[in-house]
């Protein structure tokens, strides 16, 4: 680790979560458990693992309960940001309302994602100024995943220089993709002000057109945080994979919440 290793990571968990159905009819879906502890347990083990201090909440969907869950978890310091049009948005305006923390390098992850603190390490140890996560081995995770169909993957491929060429759903053809961007990035200070900036940008570039077209999202309101990348992207910043290969679960039903339970419940992955 170094000086400029992240000591701050913002978690995007303003939605519900309905594709769990029952598990988030009271709680969001980062609390949901995962055998030992919730999805933001498994997740923050990690983080502190590679010696995250800060852990930005953006909340929407019983954000109630989320706070007092958040604050017996032991982390020393926590902020919250409130998106309370967390129900007709998505990902992309969600991260906005948590603007002003990118400010210094930090980590962005989802909130319905868990990875083990050896996926984290490779965050952490990653020289990328802007570095996505891209698991190389997703396909395997797909198979017998019949709810959540492989074509639904945010998947990626290259360019030339080994940069991050193309990134999202149906961003290119499955078969072509070399990975998955499996929701958690890493972001130098650069990085931070560079992707800061570009959302500044996108903005102003929509305001009081919310409802239009914006990347591969039907509406800018509903974007996704994979937009964000590529807008950066065709714009000419340099956005780096950090590849892995498995030891990560997304947790969009409860099929995938019974798979999430194989990975935490298997010693060797190193959890603490």
């Amino acid at each position: 680790m170094t000086s400029m290793t992240p000591k701050r990571a913002i978690l995007i968990a303003a939605g519900r979560g309905r594709r769990l159905g029952p598990h988030t009819e009271e709680i969001p879906k980062c609390m949901v458990p995962v055998g030992a502890h919730p999805i933001l347990g498994w997740v923050w083990r990690a983080l502190a693992s590679v010696g995250v201090e800060e852990l930005v909440v953006i909340r929407g969907y019983r954000g109630d309960i989320l706070e007092s869950f958040v604050r017996g978890l032991g982390i020393p310091h926590v902020e919250f940001v409130d998106n309370a049009e967390w129900q007709t948005n998505n990902v992309l305006l969600s991260l906005a309302k948590a603007r002003a923390y990118l400010d210094a390098p930090t980590y962005l992850t989802y909130s319905d994602i868990i990875f083990t603190p050896a996926v984290a390490r490779a965050a952490a140890t990653s020289p990328a100024s802007i570095g996505l996560v891209i698991d190389r081995a997703f396909r395997t995770i797909y198979e017998g995943r019949t709810e959540h169909p492989l074509e639904e993957g945010e998947v990626s491929d290259l360019a030339p220089d080994g940069g991050v060429a193309r990134v999202g759903k149906k961003a290119l053809p499955v078969p072509d993709a070399v990975g998955e961007f499996i929701g958690l990035a890493k972001l130098d200070a650069a990085g931070a002000t560079a992707s800061g900036a570009m959302l500044d940008r996108i903005a102003a570039r929509y305001a009081g057109r919310e409802t239009e077209p914006f990347q591969r999202a039907a509406t800018y309101r509903n974007a996704y945080l994979t937009d964000l990348w590529q807008e950066l992207i065709d714009g000419g910043t340099r956005v780096d994979p950090i590849l892995i290969d498995g030891e990560w679960r997304e947790i969009d039903t409860s099929q995938d919440l019974e798979r999430a339970r194989e990975l935490v419940q298997s010693a060797a992955k190193g959890w603490s």
